[in-house]
């Protein structure tokens, strides 16, 4: 099955993202900071990663930068999942490489056919 890394420093949303992931057969990985995500990402090679904006140090949309001008993981598509609803914020997520932006709380369908449509 495949693996998704969540990178987000919030123990509840981490705890919701792994329900959701295991309740339907999904492998997960876990990083608290974008700085652990990008480490962990090139070590695991994840399938997909769910990415939270804000966070300390790394914030999300630098960490994504980082993900997508590496040719060892620029290929991983990044899906931002982040409180931060405006349009300026898409926009600049998507500039950063990532390939989909969902605004917490999320749904769980919906962040399933997210997760899906980059498999």
């Amino acid at each position: 099955m495949a693996t998704i890394l969540i990178v987000d420093d919030s123990p509840s949303q981490v705890a919701h993202f792994v329900k959701i992931l295991e309740a339907h057969g999904f492998d997960h990985l876990v990083a608290e900071d974008g700085a652990s995500g990008v480490a962990l990402a090139k070590s695991a090679k994840p399938d997909v990663i769910l990415m939270d904006v804000v966070m300390p140090e790394l914030n999300g949309f630098q960490a994504t930068r980082k993900l997508t001008q590496d040719p060892e993981t620029k290929d991983i598509p990044v899906i931002m999942v982040t409180t931060k609803d405006q349009e300026t914020d898409r926009v600049w997520g998507k500039r950063q490489g990532a390939k989909g932006f969902m605004v917490k709380p999320v749904d769980e369908a919906e962040l399933l056919a997210e997760i899906n449509s980059w498999l």
